[in-house]
């Protein structure tokens, strides 16, 4: 028998401030990808030469290869190996997983609408991530 697997990969930002909430779903992630989603993150919230942020991240492979096209203003920030306690998006997780868990889904698309309406629910207003998380 041979198993084939259908994957979409979500992106998500939090600021730990304001628990504003920003999602990306992906068909894949490498740094093509990578680089697309950081160019309409910067786009979105009008990052640039007067406004700056910084951008914690693990040391995955395609957040820090010299390739991924960081956008003005986007300063990155590695976080030891090893050590997702203290990446502020892996909080997250949980909250968008509770969309599709203990469920049946008959195609990936359905668990997309799934995901993308939590991500909505979520993006509703910075107390969505403090309410869910307590």
């Amino acid at each position: 028998m041979r198993w084939r697997f259908k994957w979409f990969w979500l992106y998500g930002f939090v600021c730990p401030q304001t628990e504003q909430t920003y999602w990306w779903l992906m068909p894949r992630v490498n740094t093509e990808s990578f680089s697309r989603v950081l160019q309409d993150f910067a786009q979105h919230f009008e990052i640039g030469a007067k406004k700056r942020i910084v951008l914690v991240l693990d040391q995955a492979r395609w957040h820090t290869t010299p390739k991924l096209v960081v956008p003005e203003g986007m300063h990155r920030v590695f976080l030891p190996p090893y050590a997702p306690e203290l990446q502020p998006a892996e909080r997250l997780w949980p909250l968008t997983n509770e969309a599709i868990a203990n469920q049946y889904f008959e195609t990936i698309e359905a668990v997309e609408d799934a995901i993308c309406h939590r991500c909505q629910e979520l993006r509703s207003g910075p107390k969505a991530v403090h309410r869910r998380r307590q």
